[in-house]
């Protein structure tokens, strides 16, 4: 548990999946510091893995710890509390500790813990021979430290729109909606990190305009990229999937800005970048017809 506070103190139809550990329950671990502003609730398995959920200066992230390691800057995994009608598949940046995955909605993550109970994690690929790995958790009944948790960085213990995200696809957009002109933020100039990204949530509106937005994560916290996510949302617009046009239906949108320095990216990432850019031109034609 020390060690895993204190990395996160730093900063820091599914095939079946093979094998299949089975923890014991544990209590959460409730790390406070008034003075550096800082609430950490956390609990680790027998197996290595450990879940937390840290409220720093207001901003809150989500951690899970002990999976494999892996080189890359982001990895999928496989979610699945009890109230889960399916395998949610999310979207998880790694860390600096390749071990350690940090999540784009830690507020949505976090509620579900509330309840306790069974968490399934699945890593693909994660297994030998590049099977799926599950990890089957028995999270603590006890509340009140994920409470305290999310009361400190302002947010609700109960929250209906966290259905709707979960029902949401990879890309963030409703099967209704799409993009017509995609957020592209600026990179933060004040910033010293060569990386990061944003989760940015916003409700539509009728004219395909972007409101109430939310900076839902950002990491590296202090690197201004919730900030350049947030305008370039204003700057959005999305529109009605139905050839037939309309209103824009009014819905709740959940997606991740990457921020990259210039001569950092790699090969792979100016390739998707590419293609993305191509399907995005491809769905304004289609709008347009």
């Amino acid at each position: 548990m020390k060690r895993l506070l204190s990395i996160i103190a730093a900063g820091i139809v599914w095939t079946m999946a093979s094998p299949v550990f089975a923890q014991s329950p544990q209590d959460w671990n409730l790390l406070r510091d008034d003075q550096k502003n800082i609430v950490v609730v956390a609990t680790n398995f027998d197996n290595g893995i450990g879940v937390a959920v840290r409220c720093i200066d207001r901003s809150l992230e989500a951690f899970i710890s002990g999976l494999p390691e892996i080189e890359a800057d982001t990895r999928e995994l496989g979610i699945r509390f009890p109230e889960y009608t399916r395998d949610y598949t999310q979207r998880w940046t790694v860390a600096t500790n390749s071990t350690i995955a940090i999540s784009s909605f830690p507020a949505g993550f976090a509620r579900n813990l509330r309840e306790g109970g069974r968490l399934d994690i699945v890593v693909p690929g994660g297994a030998e021979g590049g099977r799926n790995l599950r990890y089957v958790l028995d999270l603590p009944a006890s509340n009140a430290a994920i409470d305290e948790t999310l009361t400190a960085c302002n947010r609700p213990l109960i929250d209906p729109r966290d259905a709707e995200v979960e029902a949401l696809p990879e890309g963030g957009l409703p099967v209704n909606v799409v993009w017509v002109s995609r957020p592209r933020p600026e990179y933060p100039t004040a910033t010293n990190y060569v990386r990061g990204f944003a989760s940015v949530m916003c409700l539509t509106n009728p004219n395909g305009s972007l409101r109430d937005c939310t900076a839902e994560a950002e990491y590296p916290r202090d690197g201004g990229f919730g900030d350049e996510a947030i305008k370039a949302a204003r700057r959005a617009r999305v529109g009605n999937a139905d050839p037939s046009g309309g209103p824009v239906p009014l819905t709740s949108i959940l997606y991740r800005n990457n921020f990259v320095l210039a001569g950092y990216d790699t090969r792979e990432e100016r390739e998707s970048h590419r293609q993305q850019s191509e399907r995005d031109r491809e769905a304004r034609r289609n709008l347009q017809n």
